[in-house]
């Protein structure tokens, strides 16, 4: 312990004198306060001069996994290189001349100097092939069609899978080869292959989130089998149904396992892949030698650049109509390259590489598929499926009650009303400015009594520069140690936003989750929020590292590709800071998810009701927690058009609770684009109408009665369809299906539709096609069919299989083959789900070809945690055959509205109807030839809805 005392104080008299160098805000002895509050014990020692001299820095290493000094392993692992062949070429120059003189196309070359700098005299030193090409995309320098890095040693296998083990054949010039690799190839289910390759001699980090579960069904008809050449490096995986090889990565260029740099390329059966984010682009993945990283960065979306979050999962669509999917599970910063071989290349940091192969076969399997693994997303109480409203400094109480009453008395439907950081106090967590939002828990308690709801900021920072009992969630925070250290064990330090200084709870500690909830709880007695917003968790940070000190050095041997030249702690913290589940270097991107889970158990605790987080930051598993937007997106036309391929991203990586700022947030946005923005963002899973500081107002009525009356218009029609969004939202948490998809999820054997991402689904049967263009009065939509589509507004039947130009009142369009559960909000007054909630059901049958349609509707009360599992709810099937509706109670458990109204689309005249056999009135519209039936239904006992018409041919 002394020892251990007299190390902190070397460093910190140090960093005092680093302090005092750098000037500043702090002054030259606010570390000394910090450091004096940390170590109340030492504050009375004097000082000796031996702490002005330079402190004991412990040297940097991402990985000890043996425990040992960096020269007492290094000499552990040359002992261990005896047996090891020396040098860097895999075969004889003889051999390698034969080898690269051979002719390879230049889509099956795999980039052996994927860092800068590539010349043919380091190619050559890598036991590569150097060879000039006229494609500007593929690399001169690549490996050879066998490039040896590991040789087979043995294999086991049982009926739960195989285990293969490797020996280092070579030395490849990255430092710290495994010279044991290990795979284990386990068959986790029918559908779901896991594939762990991983350093047989040392324990290596890996990811606590997400809880990947341990057991899962019974192995009965295994959809694929694993194929391992004793003679090649890698393995094969083939789908037994067709024999396809799904994923190749036996002699597929670079196999790689080193401390910092783990690599492995695969050729794949399609050149049609979806996902691997968080990136702004199109929907499908272009395979023309395009790289990703993966590295959670405070980033405003652009092209070619890593975002907030890093998912490692892609969707392959296959001609055939056959779909897989592959996770790395991994949350080291990485790069996926993407080439038309088709072929993709993982590049990893660190940890080991941990893949989960999914059979499908259809997209949506895939992604059930994908959620057994991450975590099926949570159930958002239903007002969070109303319309929000925010907006970065309002400046004060007085314009935030002033904007929500004003949308409110134009009848704009809305349910939540948000605060951004200028409600707090200094820009101080868990406080509110008692000033400019003086009255802020009256304010509250007036939203709630309108039926409505409030969501606040929370940033992860908390500041560390209040004095001794001024702030609370510092004292409390060093009272339970669970702030992120630096390299010396205090707590590490950075700035954001108008604090001095700023330090991080370490969620993966032991009390954090104790700590954050206490906090919350805290504030909740002041302000009674209902939800949490989660921003600036990636984590970011003003500085590029600590306010006092240098970083140690990162020492990469390869750097993903957008990393900013300053390195990984570009905008976050040191790579060394030190987290209890690991350094920050292999948990950065796992940041997020742990302050998810620490904010949504607080909530639940704190409420007793569902809770409702939405995060910036994300990684594979964020969506059993919280949901997300798609951040500082910038007031342009192309952000307009590039939400609906983050949309169709983020279903796929099971957060299907998510949107983009409407309208907006970075720039004045127009009317023009703000009334487009709100057209398509009323259908958003979270639609959220939010902008920054700097820009004007964009609250539907801030920018007048165009943007107002389109508003209304679309904002109605989402409401009237939260019946069916809800419905969804169920069979997302309890089945792991999707709400937002791409037309091909319904569609994978029409090729027309794989490269859509200007239309989405919401479910089976609705479509979304927005006016994306500036000037434009119309867009063109497409219609596939077998089954006819129809305009919900007027039912009027849309061209099929074809495209078609629509106006804004087209937008939403139906499928045949449709029973949509509906509820108008009301004609007058502000409308919220809560007043919208309690009037009657309508249903809306439309037909397929065959005259069959079939739909749902799940009720519970909108907001109790566990409805579902406590059997609190009730759960209605509808189907439609041969002109005669009948429903069917699959649980009847909370009372539902009555229903009103059914419409049925394309009939002909009408004869008569009957409801459970008794004669009912009705009407027929024939132009439209929508038959209306007024009804009072109450949906508790089965009933049946009979018609005829007055013409015997079939529909």
């Amino acid at each position: 312990m002394l020892v251990g005392g007299l190390l902190c104080a070397l460093a910190v008299a140090t960093w005092w004198a680093v302090a005092g160098a750098l000037g500043g805000r702090w002054g030259d002895d606010h570390y000394r306060k910090l450091w004096e509050r940390v170590h109340p014990e030492e504050v009375k020692k004097p000082l000796t001069p031996m702490t002005l001299e330079k402190p004991v820095i412990t040297e940097y290493r991402y990985h000890d996994h043996n425990n040992l000094s960096t020269k007492n392993r290094s000499n552990a692992t040359d002992n261990k290189k005896k047996d090891v062949k020396k040098g860097f070429l895999v075969h004889s120059p003889e051999v390698m001349k034969e080898l690269c003189a051979r002719i390879v196309d230049d889509e099956m070359r795999f980039d052996c100097h994927p860092q800068n700098g590539a010349s043919e005299e380091e190619c050559v030193k890598r036991g590569c092939c150097w060879k000039a090409t006229d494609n500007p995309y593929a690399p001169y320098c690549f490996y050879p069609p066998q490039y040896e890095t590991y040789q087979f040693i043995n294999s086991t296998e049982n009926k739960h899978g195989m285990t293969v083990y490797y020996s280092r054949s070579c030395d490849t010039g990255y430092p710290d080869q495994f010279n044991v690799a290990r795979i284990d190839f386990n068959y986790l289910s029918n559908d779901i292959l896991q594939i762990k390759i991983s350093d047989a001699e040392h324990k290596r980090f890996e990811p606590p989130y997400p809880e990947v579960p341990t057991v899962y069904s019974s192995i009965s008809e295994v959809k694929y089998r694993v194929n391992v050449d004793s003679s090649a490096v890698g393995f094969k995986v083939i789908r037994n149904a067709d024999n396809v090889t799904i994923w190749d990565a036996q002699n597929t260029g670079g196999f790689i396992l080193a401390d910092k740099f783990l690599q492995l390329s695969a050729v794949l059966p399609t050149n049609y892949t979806y996902g691997i984010g968080e990136k702004q682009a199109s929907f499908l993945n272009d395979m023309n030698w395009k790289t990703h990283t993966l590295f959670n960065n405070d980033q405003p979306p652009g092209e070619n650049i890593h975002l907030y979050g890093s998912h490692p999962f892609y969707l392959g669509l296959e001609t055939n109509g056959n779909s897989h999917g592959v996770l790395l599970l991994n949350s080291n910063a990485m790069d996926i390259a993407l080439q038309p071989t088709p072929a993709i290349t993982y590049r990893a940091i660190g940890g080991i590489l941990n893949f989960f192969i999914f059979l499908g076969p259809s997209p949506e399997d895939v992604i059930a598929q994908y959620m057994e693994i991450i975590g099926k997303p949570f159930m958002p109480p239903y007002w969070a499926l109303g319309f929000h409203l925010c907006k970065y400094n309002y400046g004060s109480l007085n314009v935030t009650r002033h904007v929500w009453q004003k949308n409110r008395d134009a009848g704009i439907p809305f349910d939540v009303q948000w605060n951004d950081l200028d409600y707090m106090s200094k820009g101080n967590d868990f406080t509110y400015d008692t000033e400019a939002f003086a009255g802020l828990p009256e304010f509250v308690k007036t939203v709630h009594e309108a039926g409505m709801h409030y969501v606040i900021l929370i940033d992860p920072g908390v500041s560390a520069s209040e004095n001794p009992g001024e702030y609370p969630p510092f004292d409390l925070g060093l009272e339970m140690n669970v702030f992120v250290k630096n390299s010396t064990d205090m707590p590490f330090v950075g700035k954001v936003w108008n604090r001095v200084s700023t330090v991080w709870p370490d969620f993966t500690h032991p009390n954090a989750s104790e700590y954050w909830k206490e906090l919350m709880s805290d504030f909740h007695r002041k302000v009674n929020y209902d939800g949490a917003w989660i921003d600036m968790n990636e984590p970011s940070n003003f500085l590029s590292g600590s306010m006092y000190g240098e970083c140690s050095p990162e020492n990469l041997p390869y750097k993903p590709q957008t990393v900013s030249e300053e390195g990984l702690k570009h905008k976050t913290m040191c790579m060394d800071a030190k987290h209890f589940a690991g350094s920050h270097f292999d948990v950065h991107n796992m940041y997020a998810i742990s302050e998810a889970v620490a904010t949504h158990a607080a909530l639940v605790e704190i409420r007793g009701k569902r809770p409702l987080t939405i995060s910036r930051g994300s990684s594979p598993g964020m969506g059993h927690y919280a949901g997300h937007w798609s951040g500082d997106v910038f007031s342009q036309w192309h952000d307009l058009k590039a939400s609906i391929p983050q949309l169709l991203s983020f279903s796929l990586f099971g957060i299907p609770l998510m949107g983009s700022d409407i309208c907006g947030f970075i720039g004045d946005t127009t009317p023009e684009l703000c009334k487009r923005w709100m057209q398509l963002g009323a259908f958003y899973p979270f639609s959220r109408n939010h902008n920054s500081d700097t820009s004007k107002p964009q609250d539907p009525v801030s920018l007048g009665p165009i943007v107002v009356e389109a508003s209304k218009r679309a904002l109605r029609m989402r409401y009237r369809l939260l019946p069916y969004y809800y419905t969804l939202f169920w069979r997302a948490h309890t089945d792991a299906t999707t709400v937002a998809r791409p037309l091909f999820f319904e569609f994978p054997n029409d090729k027309r539709v794989y490269n859509i991402d200007t239309q989405f689904l919401i479910g089976e049967h609705i479509m979304i096609s927005a006016i994306l263009d500036e000037g434009a009065n119309t867009t063109n939509a497409f219609y596939p069919g077998p089954n006819p589509w129809y305009d919900l507004n007027t039912g009027k039947q849309l061209a099929l299989n074809s495209w078609k130009a629509i106006n804004d009142e087209e937008m939403v369009a139906v499928k045949g083959g449709a029973i949509l559960p509906l509820q108008d909000p009301p004609a007058k007054g502000p409308v919220t789900t809560s007043n919208t909630r309690s009037l009657p059901i309508q249903l809306l049958l439309v037909p397929d070809t065959a005259g069959v349609a079939r739909g749902e509707l799940y009720w519970d009360d909108g907001d109790s945690l566990n409805s579902y599992e406590e059997e609190k709810y009730s759960h209605i099937i509808f189907k439609l055959k041969e002109n005669e509706l009948t429903s069917f109670i699959q649980w009847w458990g909370y009372g539902v509205p009555a229903v009103d109204t059914i419409k049925v689309l394309v009939q002909n005249l009408i004869k008569t109807v009957t409801v459970n056999n008794v004669s009912s009135s009705f009407t027929y519209d024939k132009p439209t030839k929508v038959l209306k039936i007024d009804v009072n239904i109450n949906l508790d006992k089965p009933f049946t809805v009979k018609w005829t018409n007055k013409v015997t041919q079939k529909i």
